[in-house]
């Protein structure tokens, strides 16, 4: 406030106002990359073939008794 020669009450009215204004929003945007060619699988079902991965390899794993 010093500074620029305000008092206190100029410093919280400026401030007011300048905040107060509109601002101009820009839209966000989703960086996007390529990630190759088609998927070798199947996504829509993505959880269920993660389960079915899971289970062989409890599978496997009580098979080799780990």
């Amino acid at each position: 406030m010093a500074e620029r020669g305000l008092t206190f009450k100029d410093a919280i009215n400026t401030a007011i106002v300048n905040g107060s204004r509109p601002r101009e929003v820009r839209p966000y945007r989703t960086p996007t990359f390529d990630m190759g060619g088609p998927a070798r699988v199947n996504l829509d079902r993505a959880l269920a073939l993660a389960g079915d991965l899971e289970d062989e390899e409890i599978i496997r794993k009580m098979e080799r008794g780990a």
